[in-house]
């Protein structure tokens, strides 16, 4: 019905209020009601037994004369609006108002102790003496409680109304300055965009409930600038390495048609063509598996496998890369070690720590591959005796096109998305990567792989 929210909250505050109030005022009116009518009670049942005492009194001074005795009792008793009467049976022997004298036989022949209606009130008491049974009635009129009672009742129907306006007022007020904040950070919001994702809420002071949503937003924003700042430069390093293999596809298909050749030199040119194209294939495949890993749509192929026959085939895959860059192998897989997983991506998971490892050893060096059994899962290690990695390099090891200055260049072959994978692969298998640094003596990379059922 009310779209605005600060309506909203100024309708419920109004409603809820406006039910308490009118049950307490309820409450306060028949509260007060009550306490009037016990009033006129105690009132008369004081008269009635005033008069009792004073009948019993009289007739032992007059010697048992019970008609002389209610006279003078009922003489002595001049209370205000009260009238007194005294019966014996269904005569009436006193009263000091002819006028209720209807009323008070009435009284006196229902047999009541209590007596309410047509607007007045009565109290009966008995009195024994002289061996008879006596009855005096106390009588008063309810016109005063009345008009107490449509005072108040007055006072209610014109303060309510007021009441609730002001409370209106006040809840429409209240809601405003409590959602002031957020009209605040909605106008902030609303000047951020791509290009100023660094910009943070401030909504100063106001409740902890604000605040922790601002704190919550500023966070969010924080991930979203870093998000935006990794697909920035993602999108640029990925432009350049593309560009670069089509630059020399290109560049050399352009040579080749700019006269006659001989038949081995198109077949070097050719050889070139294919080798940047091979690599321009690597390249997307890569991107394309960390593309479809980021949003979510790849799909483990989890079977029965042995890691130290991975391991071990791995090793025996970069054999001839090895050789070539004279660089040993040292491969320590020890017993079988059953576990359940994605066999091809573990296998490329091994093979890209061990081209990493090859690839910035000198020649002479050696890489160690060792297969550990550990209680919550198995560890694999790679370690060489190759340049290491500098703190700066640790830093960023697992980003994205990342290349050290001192490790990493084309020249090597790779594109800076080796590590990237390998931390993805063993992240899928709930498992984890950690790095060692040992500048200067070659560095140690350890997959830490939990315990499958």
């Amino acid at each position: 019905m009310f779209r605005s929210f600060r309506l909203q909250i100024t309708v419920w505050y109004l409603g809820l209020f406006s039910v308490l109030f009118v049950l307490f005022s309820i409450f306060l009116y028949a509260t007060l009601e009550r306490a009037l009518r016990n009033q006129i009670d105690e009132m008369l049942d004081t008269e009635a037994r005033s008069a009792a005492a004073l009948f019993q009194s009289e007739m032992v001074e007059l010697n048992g004369k019970h008609a002389a005795a209610a006279m003078e009792a009922v003489a002595e008793i001049s209370v205000r609006g009260v009238a007194i009467a005294i019966y014996q049976g269904p005569r009436q022997l006193a009263s000091n108002d002819p006028a209720s004298a209807a009323l008070l036989n009435q009284i006196n022949q229902s047999g009541v102790q209590r007596y309410s209606a047509a607007g007045n009130r009565a109290i009966v008491q008995t009195q024994e003496a002289d061996g008879r049974v006596y009855k005096i009635i106390a009588l008063t009129s309810e016109e005063s409680m009345s008009a107490e009672l449509a005072i108040v009742r007055h006072i209610l129907f014109i303060g309510l109304p007021l009441l609730f306006l002001a409370a209106g007022l006040g809840g429409y007020c209240l809601a405003d300055r409590s959602l002031r904040p957020l009209r605040t950070m909605a106008t902030q919001t609303r000047e951020i965009t791509s290009e100023n994702l660094s910009r943070r809420l401030e909504i100063g002071s106001s409740s902890m409930e604000l605040e922790t949503l601002a704190q919550t937003f500023n966070e969010l924003l924080g991930r979203l600038d870093t998000s935006f700042e990794t697909m920035r430069r993602f999108i640029a390093d990925a432009s350049h390495e593309l560009r670069t293999p089509v630059s020399v596809i290109r560049g050399e298909a352009d040579v080749a048609l700019g006269r006659d050749r001989t038949p081995e030199e198109y077949r070097e040119t050719l050889g070139t063509i294919q080798d940047e194209a091979k690599r321009l294939s690597r390249l997307i495949d890569d991107l394309l598996n960390l593309a479809r890993a980021d949003a979510g749509h790849v799909t483990l192929r989890v079977g029965e496998l042995y890691l130290n026959d991975l391991v071990s085939d791995a090793c025996r895959s970069v054999q001839s890369l090895a050789l070539g860059k004279d660089v040993l192998i040292d491969s320590r897989t020890g017993a079988d070690m059953p576990y359940r997983g994605d066999e091809t991506l573990l296998r490329r998971m091994v093979l890209n720590l061990l081209d990493n490892a090859i690839r910035y050893t000198p020649p002479g060096g050696k890489v160690v591959v060792t297969l550990e059994r550990q209680r919550e899962g198995a560890a694999i290690r790679v370690s060489d005796t190759g340049i290491g990695i500098s703190p700066e390099t640790e830093l960023h090891l697992f980003e994205r096109f990342y290349r050290g200055d001192e490790a990493r260049s084309r020249n090597e072959g790779g594109f800076g998305l080796g590590l990237s994978i390998v931390k993805w692969i063993a992240e899928a298998h709930n498992g984890r990567v950690e790095v060692m640094r040992a500048t200067g003596s070659g560095a140690m990379f350890t997959v830490y792989l939990p315990v499958t059922e």
